[in-house]
């Protein structure tokens, strides 16, 4: 199967400290795909996955060598400016973390930091991206309620709709429905599979019968090197190492 590549890392090495995190990780992220990293605890998969919007190197006694493209540019170029990196990126954590503000106000965030403020504008954009989330006839009659009245379901669904509405290219999701219920995780899941039609997304999961249901890519990682990748049906069902094999069958985890 062929893939369009979006986001390119060659030769990734992530140290935090005198720990090397990520060991040179060399591998394409597909547009338009879901992209699924797989791996046990403390494997580098969160690594890998904030090497993407230089989230990483954001803390003290990080070093980062190795370059990650996307869209052609080298991220860690030291010319790049982060704030256009991460503009391109929508992120949705384990936990959601809804801004102290109404349900308006939190999709129409990022909207006016990039300069709208016509009023029906905004209007028209949060309801847009609430309806993209799941969450507009859930709310839309109480739009300037405090965000934080919502069930942790509908909070993390408006997270992905305030990440939504600065118009990014990519959706990365560290563990995004690890904190969530059934049902509000298969709500997640099938917005996911939605939007991928439009966004490049790149999940972070623990979980492989989630992997199963939403992968079109699947990257393993074991102790901060790559195992294996490649498209999902041939790493979930038939893999060619030894160690995914194990990982997959939940021997070594």
């Amino acid at each position: 199967m062929e893939f369009k590549t979006h986001i390119s890392v060659q030769n990734l090495d992530v140290f935090y400290g005198t720990e090397r995190a990520l060991k040179d990780i060399t591998v394409d992220i597909p547009d338009k795909k879901i992209t699924v990293i797989i791996g046990p605890s403390g494997c580098g998969k969160t690594t890998l996955l904030k090497s993407f919007n230089r989230l990483v190197d954001s803390m003290d006694e990080v070093k980062v060598s190795g370059k990650v493209f996307l869209d052609g540019e080298n991220i860690f170029d030291p010319k790049v400016e982060i704030t256009h990196i991460r503009k391109k990126m929508g992120l949705l954590s384990q936990k959601p973390f809804p801004l102290p503000m109404s349900i308006y106000d939190n999709v129409a965030y990022g909207p006016r930091i990039h300069g709208i403020r016509d009023k029906k504008e905004l209007g028209r954009i949060v309801e847009h991206y609430l309806k993209q989330s799941s969450l507009w006839d859930e709310v839309k009659d109480r739009l300037h309620a405090p965000a934080s009245r919502l069930s942790l379901g509908q909070q993390q669904r408006l997270c992905l709709a305030r990440g939504l509405a600065v118009e990014p290219e990519i959706i990365l999701g560290d563990e995004p429905t690890s904190a969530l219920d059934p049902k509000s995780s298969q709500r997640i899941e099938q917005r996911f599979l939605e939007l991928k039609r439009e966004y490049t997304i790149v999940i972070v999961t623990h979980i492989l019968r989630q992997a199963m249901r939403l992968a079109d890519y699947v990257v393993f990682l074991y102790l901060g090197e790559l195992i294996e990748h490649g498209p999902a049906e041939d790493i979930l069902v038939d893999p060619k190492e030894e160690m995914t094999k194990e990982y997959i069958k939940g021997i070594i985890s």
